[in-house]
């Protein structure tokens, strides 16, 4: 399994990154509301790096697994968000996630992470 940084797709890994902020943004203002987030505007350029970093890392993911297509960048994706669950099921188990903050944040993950690999498996 190797990555070659010159074959990422990086028109990819910005319409990904995008993906994930309409994506949050939507999600978040649905779900959470604007009585639990926090002030200041770090929070907006904090957001955009993640997005960026995130679709960087499954893209990378996609391509060294050689995952081609839809399915099988969702698998890849997928396999992703529910790693990323089962740390939030552990840190809501020790309450430090309340059991409604976990929901929505595994829904969220479990979500665009799928999409994402998605997204990188068609355009691999």
């Amino acid at each position: 399994m190797s990555v070659d940084f010159n074959q990422l797709n990086y028109v990819a890994i910005l319409a990904g990154g995008i993906l994930y902020m309409i994506y949050g943004a939507i999600y978040y203002s649905l779900l959470v509301g604007k009585e639990a987030q926090s002030k200041g505007a770090s929070k907006y350029v904090v957001s955009v790096v993640v997005a960026l970093a995130s679709s960087f890392f499954i893209a990378i993911l996609v391509q060294a697994t050689g995952s081609k297509g839809l399915l099988q960048g969702a698998v890849v994706g997928g396999i992703v968000g529910i790693l990323i669950s089962i740390v939030y099921l552990k840190n809501t188990l020790f309450g430090l996630v309340k059991t409604r903050n976990f929901w929505i944040a595994i829904g969220d993950h479990l979500v665009i992470f799928t999409l994402l690999g998605m997204l990188h498996g068609l355009w691999i």
